[in-house]
């Protein structure tokens, strides 16, 4: 016989099991059940990126991204005091690396003014060094609400809430069909069988897949890449006091590599952004056929790739080339060598992608009878877990 649930959510990472620990603050006494594939919360989003805090200066104003940054990060901050997680608001600086990123970055600080962030300022070129003695640039902006964190500890933290209020987290629980009868959802799991009245899926990496499983029809793919990131040799991490960013370009749909100060200790730099052969393809020689093939049939890359070629062969030679990936830092901190940098991690980006070509720039959620799917929740979705699962939660009262 499959278990009994109020509500099945799917994914135990940092939006999953946030979703599902505010639908108990709002229904206590609900049975809720977290399926979650690995034999360990947050192992593929949720821990594996920078651990950063964003405060929601890059979203358009009144896009999902915005409200839920701006009120997500304030939300993390006092989850993260309460319960004792390592986490520090030390601020950062966006750099504009020439005079003529310079209205870019006006453009920006306008925008993170318009997102109610607070304390926002403007750095001209000389008074970089106040904050980050060895960066340079012809403006900056300072962001005093950012920080870092442990996103690892967070989701430890939330499976440990959902579990003490009457919850279920079941490991090694990979999903592999989905069925609806009489009014219940009926999950079948290499863990068992497991049923609810509500489906929320939050599987990442593979949301598309549970959607379709489902029985819904998502016109987005998710299409994976890659963020590989170097760290600084602690002989010169002094070169970096928290967190360095560059101005973005609006012709690309990534951001660029920065300096990023970790939560335990060390410096990061990265991520660069390629494709990666498998949804969760940590390193360049890992290859899934499944994956790698609904990739390329996937009209939308296509057309994604011949709208941004030059990006993708920079991306891909910064992979490849670490005197490259150096040359991209450098404009960031000039001093920085090829010789300064150690590799470091990696990240797969669960980016969905339209048939168009374009990538879903908001949080995207799906509703199908019984059940919500959300379908994009790239950064700042780690910051804005919180706030997402209480916009999740409030979708399921609303039935």
């Amino acid at each position: 016989m499959a278990e009994a649930a109020n509500i099945l959510v799917i994914g135990g990472g940092l939006v999953g099991l946030a979703a599902a620990w505010r639908v108990q603050q709002r229904r206590p006494g609900a049975r809720i059940v977290v399926l979650e594939k690995e034999n360990r919360v947050g192992a593929h989003q949720s821990g594996r990126n920078s651990g950063v805090l964003h405060a929601g200066l890059y979203y358009r104003p009144g896009s999902y991204k915005a409200r839920l940054a701006v009120r997500g990060i304030r939300q993390m901050i006092a989850f993260c005091r309460d319960e004792g997680i390592p986490h520090e608001v030390c601020g950062k600086i966006v750099a504009a690396a020439t005079e003529e990123e310079v209205p870019r970055l006006r453009a920006l600080f306008e925008r993170g003014m318009a997102n109610g962030l607070r304390g926002l300022e403007w750095l001209e070129a000389e008074r970089i060094a106040e904050f980050e003695p060895h960066a340079r640039g012809a403006a900056a902006i300072r962001v005093p609400e950012e920080g870092i964190v442990d996103y690892i500890a967070v989701c430890e933290r939330l499976a440990e809430k959902v579990r003490a209020g009457g919850g279920q987290v079941q490991l090694r629980a990979r999903t592999r069909s989905l069925r609806r009868e009489k009014g219940e959802w009926i999950a079948e799991t290499t863990a068992g069988a497991f049923r609810g009245r509500f489906l929320i899926n939050c599987a990442g990496l593979h949301a598309d897949r549970v959607a379709r499983m489902a029985g819904a029809r998502p016109r987005l793919r998710i299409v994976p890449f890659r963020g590989e990131y170097r760290r600084l040799k602690p002989s010169r991490r002094g070169l970096v006091r928290n967190l360095i960013y560059p101005t973005p370009d609006p012709r690309f749909p990534f951001l660029g590599v920065h300096f990023t100060r970790l939560i335990h200790g060390g410096v990061e730099a990265g991520p660069n952004a390629v494709l990666a052969f498998a949804r969760e393809g940590y390193s360049f020689w890992t290859i899934h056929p499944r994956d790698l093939a609904e990739a390329l049939s996937f009209p939308g890359l296509w057309r994604f790739l011949a709208k941004y070629p030059a990006m993708a062969r920079r991306e891909l030679a910064q992979s490849l080339s670490e005197r490259r990936f150096c040359r991209a830092l450098q404009r960031l901190v000039p001093e920085i060598r090829p010789e300064d940098l150690e590799p470091g991690g990696a990240g797969v980006r669960a980016q969905a992608m339209l048939p168009d070509g374009r990538l879903a720039e908001d949080f995207h959620i799906e509703r199908q009878p019984g059940a919500l799917h959300v379908l994009n929740a790239p950064s700042p979705a780690a910051t804005a877990s919180l706030a997402i699962g209480e916009h999740l939660a409030g979708l399921v009262e609303e039935g």
